[in-house]
């Protein structure tokens, strides 16, 4: 029975095609394996049979680093995961791909600074927040690169994080530290940032080659063990989300939703109504995702077809303001004329 997701029910070679080429402008490693991956029978015929989203590349690839197989595509690495089968499904069925790239907080942070502007501090609450070092832009400290002014240094925490700014800023926007009165996380299976597993585990997720991301991982650790936990609702964000919603509420007038790369990982159905979920709770609703994942979103970008390297959009409201980095890095902001401004606050 199809599922709704291209992970769980496409071919595994056209799967890892395409996760090739995602990967290509910023690691060559990952492009080769999944090039390799979709050439050898042997190994995708394995990946095949794994259930649902357990098919998904990044868990194969996370696991490959978990156990530290070699990663050059050929024999060697075929008889490897021929020999280490039982040990990477394991591996594979018992994580997620929770990837908590704390360089998205710099495509996030203007968003989040522009709305406590507007209303004075913000509740925060992150679907899929993994092990809550999203939930903690505050903490850390940005470096704005522009194309016709000096840098702009935000914060003052640990890790520093640099993002390339194209475009004009729109109104929305405000390059600050974001008041936030309240936050909180919900996700299905939350991890703890103290745990040292937890730690192997986000940085196997990173690609290799990736060391700035590495740095800013350890650092992010670093800052959240000093810092009160987070409370995290374990469950679906379906469920939990209006409950999150009516306890943010008590704590401030604003409460904004935000998820990067989540909905990616559910069905096309439960998009839809997660989207129509916060609508109707009168929350912010800050989204980043692929262009074609959130359908408010995808239904109001530009016509003219996007010839540049893979990117999120950054979205207020279901409304597009920014193409930006998959792990952050950059934000170009969409024109006026290109961003919807028909579409008021949820």
């Amino acid at each position: 029975m199809s599922t709704g997701h291209f992970y769980a029910d496409g071919d595994i070679a056209e799967i890892y095609r395409w996760f090739a080429a995602e990967a290509a402008p910023s690691s060559p490693t990952w492009r080769a394996v999944c090039d390799w991956v979709a050439r050898t029978g042997a190994v995708a015929d394995r990946l095949a049979a794994l259930p649902g989203m357990k098919r998904q590349p990044q868990l194969f690839l996370a696991a490959l680093r978990r156990l530290d197989a070699p990663l050059t595509p050929g024999p060697a690495l075929a008889d490897w995961v021929a020999e280490h089968w039982d040990e990477l499904e394991r591996t594979i069925l018992g994580h997620s791909t929770q990837t908590n790239e704390v360089g998205r907080c710099a495509v996030h942070l203007p968003l989040l600074a522009g709305l406590a502007d507007d209303a004075g501090p913000i509740a925060l609450v992150e679907v899929g927040s993994s092990a809550g070092l999203c939930l903690l832009p505050d903490a850390y400290a940005y470096r704005y690169r522009f194309a016709d002014r000096p840098d702009l240094v935000v914060g003052s925490g640990t890790p520093v994080i640099p993002c390339r700014i194209g475009g004009a800023t729109p109104a929305e926007a405000a390059y600050a530290t974001p008041a936030i009165a309240w936050r909180c996380g919900i996700d299905t299976a939350p991890l703890d940032p103290t745990d040292p597993e937890v730690a192997a585990w986000l940085r196997a997720l990173i690609w290799p080659g990736q060391q700035e991301r590495e740095d800013r991982l350890a650092g992010a650790l670093a800052t959240a063990a000093g810092l009160p936990p987070v409370p995290v609702i374990t469950g679906d964000a379906l469920e939990a989300l209006p409950d999150a919603v009516t306890e943010a509420r008590r704590h401030a007038d604003t409460v904004v939703v935000m998820h990067t790369a989540t909905l990616s990982y559910v069905s096309r159905d439960r998009r839809a109504r997660f989207g129509a979920l916060v609508g109707g709770l009168g929350a912010r609703w800050v989204s980043c995702e692929g262009e074609r994942v959130v359908p408010e979103v995808r239904d109001r970008l530009p016509a003219a077809p996007y010839a540049g390297p893979p990117c999120f959009v950054l979205a207020l409201d279901g409304r597009p303001l920014a193409r930006v980095g998959q792990h952050g890095g950059w934000i170009d902001w969409l024109t006026e004329a290109a961003a919807d401004r028909t579409v008021g606050p949820a």
